[in-house]
């Protein structure tokens, strides 16, 4: 587990694997999830800056970290540099602690306010805002980004730089520009460079969907720890067999139908119970299809379940189709 001092991530020698921040997902049940099946490391859902927002449902719902184990990260959002120290002030005071800088969010609506990765095409600005956050908290700051904004300009370099110069703790790439989104492939060659230029702890990110491929982007990249993110989803029990194999060499058997069919039932139940009965209905939707994505009989169940509209008949549902389908299936399905 990395350790932390005033300003500092201390990485221990293994390698260090940790949940992405997503939006709409890495909420505190997911994170909590992902953390037993071994997560080291697992970042909130992006908070605005934006002072006007701090006590909306969705942000305090994002900042609620009650009974979480492990540390607690949170990771800003916006462009204007002193806003976003006084947002990482606020977090701290609000028992964060780590703060994470989000530059590599790629969907528009972000984007558009010049924030995420958009920030990546001003590197003057992408400066202050190092330089202001790192200034405001005695707390360690880390910056998640991405390759650069497009495929001309691919800036990690410098950007790494400018953070290593800013007292940043630590950094996450993804290999993908803003403009590819999240099509194509994730490239790696360019946190490789990073790597070798600069002394911050580096993590790879970007389509490590199984035991090997994350074995081979650490081969390739040899950075200090691995960030997972759309992978996970469906699949937390991804962190735990990318550990085994990085340990052993050997990707551990799949999981016994009927333990992750227990698993399962109780994140959904968790979502009921942290959002609420309206709410926690429909934030389980997508999770509720994305484990199914793995069965071939949920095909049929899915546009059901998704018209369900309370709490207790969408577990009953999903609770009957997953002991119908352990007549056919001994381990969960996976494609790895």
């Amino acid at each position: 587990m990395v350790a932390l001092s005033r300003n500092r991530l201390i990485f221990p020698e293994k390698v260090q694997l940790a949940l992405a921040p997503m939006a709409g997902i890495t909420d505190k049940p997911f994170r909590q999830l992902c953390r037993s099946f071994g997560a080291d490391w697992a970042v909130g859902e992006m908070i605005t800056d934006n002072p006007s927002l701090q006590h909306t449902r969705k942000t305090l719902n994002r900042r609620n970290r009650d009974g979480e184990e492990g540390v607690i990260v949170a990771q800003i959002v916006g462009s204007n540099p002193q806003q976003l120290a006084d947002a990482a002030r606020y977090n701290v005071d609000c028992g964060v602690q780590v703060i994470d800088i989000n530059m590599g969010c790629p969907v528009k609506k972000v984007c558009n306010v010049l924030s995420g990765s958009a920030l990546l095409q001003n590197e003057a600005l992408v400066a202050d805002i190092l330089s202001s956050v790192t200034h405001a908290v005695d707390v360690p700051v880390t910056l998640k980004t991405r390759l650069g904004w497009d495929s001309s300009k691919k800036n990690i370099l410098l950007i790494a730089k400018m953070a290593e110069e800013a007292g940043i703790a630590a950094l996450a790439i993804h290999g993908r520009t803003r403009e590819q989104m999240y099509s194509g492939k994730a490239q790696y060659d360019l946190i490789a460079e990073v790597r070798q230029q600069i002394s911050l702890p580096v993590w790879a990110n970007g389509d490590i969907d199984s035991p090997e491929k994350a074995g081979d982007v650490l081969k390739q990249t040899g950075s200090h720890g691995l960030m997972i993110g759309r992978a996970a989803q469906g699949q937390p029990w991804l962190f735990a067999d990318i550990r085994h194999y990085l340990d052993t060499g050997v990707i551990p058997p799949s999981r016994n139908f009927q333990a992750a069919s227990e698993m399962v039932l109780a994140h959904i139940a968790a979502i009921h119970d942290f959002y609420g009965e309206q709410v926690g209905v429909r934030m389980a939707r997508k999770h509720i299809i994305w484990y199914l994505s793995r069965l071939p009989e949920g095909v049929h169940l899915r546009k059901s379940l998704m018209e369900i509209a309370t709490p207790h008949h969408q577990l009953d549902e999903l609770h009957r189709f997953l002991e119908s389908a352990s007549e056919y299936h001994t381990y969960w399905p996976r494609a790895y």
